[in-house]
């Protein structure tokens, strides 16, 4: 039995000796990690090393073959994805998942739903309950749009806004179910350089506003080396090198696994 409830409580997630095969293969391998609260931490690797697969098992997409997973000193291994959410783990992913055709305003107000409740019966006689739940709810999702300047394209469809906007989207839906940890996968995949910079910006200025901590998979080393503090680097499903970041991308068996020689 894991001893990992105890870990200090500066400690946000702490994963011990995850693993999981897919067709006899090890996807990941003991995966060891510890988080410490309001950290902003990076997970990389090349194509292929597990990445992914490793934030499908926080998420609860799929369920170790072994090992823990323990988010403020409670265990969370193998629960349901909605059961994660609600414990505080929100994700975006590689491909943005929008409802692109519901506005921008209703794409954050559908992560809020759940905190604002009314009966059917107010919904359909707009009782005053239904009216001041919709107008705080409004008024919630708007602030929230209002930390990544979107308040502007509030009524706007999901599909007109730009890629980085887009982007930007999906991460401020996710932080509308307040979550504790939120897992960002390849958040500047498909980014210019001009978006990948504000990309940087927005992730410090949410760590700041909603004071959250942030697991990041990245394959862009200057955003990495620009705002991660730690690093975990997996290749082949096992962990490689650990530590501070600038030691971590000068380390020469973390720099031959990326250039493949």
């Amino acid at each position: 039995m894991s001893d990992m409830t105890n870990t200090n409580e500066d400690i946000l997630l702490a994963v011990e000796n995850l693993s999981i095969s897919f067709g006899g293969l090890k996807a990941v391998d003991n995966f060891n990690v510890k988080i410490k609260r309001g950290e902003l931490y990076g997970l990389i690797g090349p194509n292929g090393a597990g990445k992914t697969t490793v934030f499908n098992l926080l998420t609860g997409v799929y369920k170790p073959d072994t090992g823990a997973i323990i988010l403020d000193g409670k265990p969370i291994t193998g629960k349901k994805t909605t059961e994660i959410n609600h414990e505080g783990i929100a994700r975006t992913f590689q491909n943005i998942r929008l409802f692109t055709n519901l506005s921008v305003l209703d794409n954050v107000k559908t992560a809020l739903d759940e905190r604002y409740r009314y009966g059917l019966l107010d919904s359909i006689f707009r009782t005053p309950k239904f009216r001041r739940m919709e107008k705080e709810l409004d008024e919630r999702a708007l602030s929230i749009l209002s930390v990544f300047e979107l308040e502007d394209e509030a009524e706007l469809k999901a599909s007109q806004l730009p890629y980085g906007k887009q982007r930007k989207l999906e991460i401020a839906r996710a932080l509308a179910t307040e979550p504790k940890l939120i897992l960002l996968d390849e958040p500047a995949a498909g980014m210019n350089p001009q978006e990948t910079k504000e990309l940087m910006d927005t992730i410090a200025l949410i760590r700041r506003e909603f004071s959250v901590t942030i697991l990041l998979i990245e394959h862009d080393m200057k955003l990495v080396s620009g705002i991660c503090e730690r690093l975990t680097v997996l290749n082949f499903g096992q962990i490689l090198r650990e530590g501070e970041t600038r030691a971590v991308l000068n380390d020469p068996e973390v720099i031959k696994a990326y250039l493949g020689d």
